[in-house]
Parts: structure tokens; sequence; C-alpha cells
């Protein structure tokens, strides 16, 4: 049976947005406390009874985690614009698992906004 499972992480950055209108307030430094949901898919192992480990997706997300957490997110390669999408998009593109494929990342900058991107 196919089926998902959650794992969710955070992780404290600054940045700033270069390319928002003048007088934007996000063109300006400041920081966010992210939320992470990573979802991945597979077979459910008929002898062990899941997916994966949570404990292999924790260690997926250290070199992650490592990348990101305390950053200033401008100066990460490939976040010289670092919005919430470019930023979730980096998480999936760069999350990897045995055992399991992500199907989509959700990524919260504040308890109000948020996005989600989709593996395709």
């Amino acid at each position: 049976m196919r089926t998902e499972i959650t794992r969710r992480f955070r992780f404290e950055a600054a940045h700033r947005l270069p390319h928002v209108p003048e007088g934007h307030k996000c063109a300006r430094l400041h920081g966010h406390s992210f939320r992470v949901a990573v979802v991945v898919a597979g077979e459910v192992d008929a002898a062990l009874g899941w997916i994966v480990d949570y404990a292999d997706l924790d260690r997926a997300w250290e070199p992650l985690h490592a990348l990101l957490d305390h950053r200033y997110l401008n100066e990460v390669p490939g976040l010289d614009n670092p919005t919430s999408e470019r930023i979730a998009a980096l998480i999936l593109e760069r999350f990897s698992v045995r055992g399991a494929r992500v199907v989509r990342v959700h990524l919260d900058e504040t308890c109000n906004a948020g996005v989600t991107v989709y593996a395709d």
C-alpha cells in the first residue's frame, strides 16, 4: 500500500528579498523561525511495518539544517533571492532518504504564511 509520512523540522535564519519593489518591508534584513514539513511516500515494508525510519529522515535533514540554520540565506548558494518558494524548492531538491520519495515540502515562515512545493 502506498503511504505518506511527514516529518517536521525547524530552523532560524535571516534574509532580505532584493527584487521586491522599493519600500517593501521584505527588502530590509529580517529573520524568521522557519518550520518545515517534509512528506515522503513509499510502500510499507511488510517486515518492518513502515516506509522509512523517522531517524533516517532526521539524518537526511542534518545537512540541510547545517546549511540553513542561523544563516544569512542570501549567502547560501542558489538562494540569492531567498523567497519561501525558493527555500522550499531547495529543500525538496536536496532532501534525500533511502527507501522513500519526497513528494512535497511545506515551509512556514510565520504562523500565518507558508508555501508548499511538490515534486514533479
